[in-house]
């Protein structure tokens, strides 16, 4: 079966919003987008890029997928971020868009999103990776669909925003990879520790 890997950049208090752009996500008043921009190193797109070679899949909320589209599918054919990116099937979870049509690559589930996704960590091919998406990821989270969390933790607390785990979620985690990039910045990949 498939593996589904939730990758995010998180602060040290375990906020995920906004961290690319001032305007990304103002949702609840937050007011610190682009929070991660002084921490940024070339190594952690090197290591990005190392882990969407595992995948063939992009999971993605329709507020992340639209966000990543805008940015990506006006792209041109060369560049290798843009290539990465725009070449991956992605699917969209929505109930409001009507088509997936505005980025390359991409289908639409609108209905049992939770069968839906069970059924396609069922098919053939590499793992499934999530990004953003945090509504997303707590409906995978509660419904025990999430193998892997990679987590990117800033050193900044942001005090408030939209966080990885939903409220009362309750899971056991088994490190399985750490490592430090020269900006603070630190990589901590857990697998769900599920007692068979």
């Amino acid at each position: 079966m498939r593996k589904i890997t939730v990758s995010e950049f998180v602060s040290l208090d375990g906020v995920m919003q906004a961290p690319g752009g001032v305007d990304e996500d103002r949702d609840g008043g937050f007011k610190y987008g682009g929070w991660t921009g002084p921490y940024w190193h070339d190594d952690i797109g090197a290591n990005f890029v190392q882990e969407m070679s595992k995948c063939d899949t992009f999971l993605l909320g329709r507020k992340t997928w639209q966000t990543h589209g805008e940015a990506f599918e006006p792209m041109p054919a060369g560049d290798p971020f843009g290539d990465i990116m725009n070449n991956i099937h992605k699917v969209v979870v929505s109930t409001t868009l009507k088509s997936a049509a505005a980025w390359r690559n991409s289908t639409l589930i609108s209905q049992n999103v939770v069968d839906e996704i069970r059924k396609l960590k069922k098919q053939p091919g590499k793992d499934i990776y999530v990004d953003g998406s945090s509504v997303l990821v707590h409906t995978l989270a509660q419904n025990d669909l999430v193998d892997e969390y990679n987590l990117l933790v800033f050193p900044i607390v942001l005090g408030r925003g939209k966080r990885v785990f939903p409220d009362d979620f309750h899971a056991g985690l088994k490190l399985i990879e750490t490592k430090p990039f020269p900006s603070g910045v630190v990589l901590m990949r857990y697998q769900l520790d599920r007692k068979e």
